[in-house]
C-alpha cells in the first residue's frame, strides 16, 4: 500500500485503531468496553469514531449475527512509518540529525536512550560501512554514516 493511499486518521480514531490493531478481529462492544475504560467518551462517540473509520477505509468489518466483527486496512507500520515522516518534515525539514539534535539539547532524551540510539547508530554505520558500495549510497541522507557522528551527545560521548 502507498503511503499517500493512507487515510487521514485523527487522534481520537488512532485511539481505536490501536484498539483494532492489537485485538483484531474485534466486536463494537469489545472496542467499546476498552475504550470505556481509558477515555470519557460516551459508547456513541466511540461507534460513531468506528464508522468513520470504517467510511475512510481505514477498517473493514464483518456482521456475524447480530454483532459486527472489525479488523484493519490499514497496517499498524505503514500508518506509523507515515505519520512520522510527516512529523519529521513538518517540524524539521525532514532533518532526523536537526530533531534529534533539538531532543538532546533540550534535555528530552534519558541516558539510557541516548545509549540505545548510540548503539542503534554503531550498528547501522557497521552494517552500512560492510554492505555499501560506492555505486549505491545509503537511501536517507538525513541517516547517512557522514551525519551521524556530528551529534551532539551529552557528556562528551
Amino acid at each position: 500500500m502507498k503511503k499517500t493511499s493512507l487515510p487521514q486518521i485523527s487522534e481520537a480514531e488512532f485511539e481505536v485503531m490501536k484498539i483494532v490493531w492489537k485485538h483484531a478481529p474485534i466486536n463494537t462492544n469489545e472496542i467499546t468496553e476498552r475504550l470505556l475504560k481509558t477515555t470519557s467518551w460516551s459508547p456513541k462517540t466511540i461507534q460513531t469514531l468506528i464508522k468513520r473509520l470504517t467510511d475512510k477505509g481505514a477498517l473493514t468489518y464483518e456482521k456475524q449475527g447480530r454483532v459486527f466483527v472489525y479488523t484493519p486496512l490499514v497496517k499498524e507500520d505503514e500508518y506509523i512509518g507515515q505519520e512520522s515522516c510527516s512529523f519529521l518534515e513538518r517540524f524539521y525539514g525532514g532533518d532526523i540529525t536537526a530533531m534529534l539534535s533539538a531532543y538532546i539539547e533540550n534535555d528530552r532524551l534519558t541516558p539510557a536512550e541516548l545509549e540505545n540510539l548510540k548503539r542503534l547508530l554503531s550498528h547501522d554505520l557497521a552494517t552500512r560501512g560492510s554492505s555499501q558500495s560506492p555505486g549505491n549510497p545509503p537511501a536517507r541522507n538525513a541517516g547517512s554514516p557522514e551525519k551521524a557522528p556530528d551529534l551532539p551527545l551529552k557528556g562528551g560521548t
